[in-house]
């Protein structure tokens, strides 16, 4: 992976935006997880975003400007867990612990390292008119879009951004994970 990502920079980069939005989603209570799940977590979620961003700070710092941006998930940002996602959250927890480090290195490059942590959206292609109309168990009480993400998603790479990074912004309708999550 990190060949094809730096052959991808070579030929159409150098870019000055990178939105990391990919890693499984792995629900598995630790004591029926395996070694492989393990990998399957940190390698999908936690270093294809250290690739990633390997592959495409470079030219960010030449040009004296950049914008990332990761997805976590809601509750990663405080390591507040859910039953069934210790290999997720911990993968998603280290994930922001990454992106405010770079977000400190990188600042004075220019470049601005954020994440975006979704609650639960459970259908990725649901556009925010028919989000509207769809009942869920959050605070706001509808369900979440992929509208909702990309809104945030805009507002943190825009140009006038500069002095919004290492900030973890929750796109969750004001879900709260807590200890006492149901299974």
């Amino acid at each position: 992976m990190d060949a094809a990502l730096v052959d991808a920079v070579q030929r159409y980069g150098p870019f000055d935006t990178l939105v990391h939005a990919v890693g499984p989603l792995v629900v598995k209570r630790f004591a029926r997880s395996t070694l492989e799940d393990y990998r399957v977590a940190f390698d999908g979620n936690l270093r294809s975003a250290i690739l990633a961003a390997r592959a495409t700070l470079p030219g960010m710092r030449v040009a004296g400007f950049g914008r990332i941006v990761f997805f976590g998930m809601v509750g990663s940002s405080h390591t507040r867990p859910f039953r069934g996602f210790s290999l997720y959250q911990a993968a998603k927890s280290a994930l922001v612990a990454f992106a405010r480090s770079l977000a400190l290195e990188e600042a004075a490059n220019g470049i601005t390292v954020n994440v975006v942590a979704p609650g639960d959206i459970r259908e990725k292609t649901l556009d925010r008119e028919h989000a509207l109309r769809r009942s869920a168990r959050n605070p706001r009480g509808r369900a979440g879009s992929y509208e909702d993400l990309a809104d945030v998603v805009r507002f943190l790479i825009s140009a006038e951004r500069d002095f919004v990074t290492g900030a973890v912004i929750e796109v969750s309708g004001g879900l709260q994970p807590a200890a006492e999550a149901q299974d």
